[in-house]
């Protein structure tokens, strides 16, 4: 990937699909704490629909609210993350949902990578309609 430096934001145009625009002004790009979050958050999304696809586990939908913490002493660094996953269906084991997001916390290579310096704590509400 090569990012280059416009003015003011930093934009790659790396991938398939856009150019993205990265900016410490959320009027300018995606700050990087926010494509730190989203890479996170999506990487565990992904693998959880992934396991629970391969169970042959039909849902209506998945949701996944995050918040931060960060420390503004220091740089402002993110010190933890919290996932809540929201999943609704018909017929949903709340027990078989909890284990599968805590092999997808192993198997996310987003959460893995940073586990040794950000906190990430996950839980999970099962809807049946």
């Amino acid at each position: 990937m090569k990012f280059t430096w416009k003015e003011d934001h930093m934009e790659t145009t790396a991938f398939n699909y856009d150019t993205l625009h990265i900016s410490p002004d959320d009027t300018k790009g995606f700050r990087p704490f926010q494509l730190l979050v989203a890479s996170i958050a999506s990487c565990s999304g992904g693998v959880f629909h992934k396991i629970i696809t391969k169970q042959r586990t039909e849902y209506d939908s998945l949701t996944i609210d995050a918040e931060v913490e960060r420390n503004e002493a220091v740089a402002n660094r993110v010190e933890k993350i919290f996932l809540h996953f929201t999943i609704t269906g018909s017929n949903l084991n709340e027990e078989k949902m909890q284990r599968n997001l805590e092999i997808s916390r192993k198997n996310c290579s987003m959460v893995q990578s940073v586990q040794d310096s950000i906190v990430v704590e996950e839980d999970i509400t099962v809807i049946n309609k």
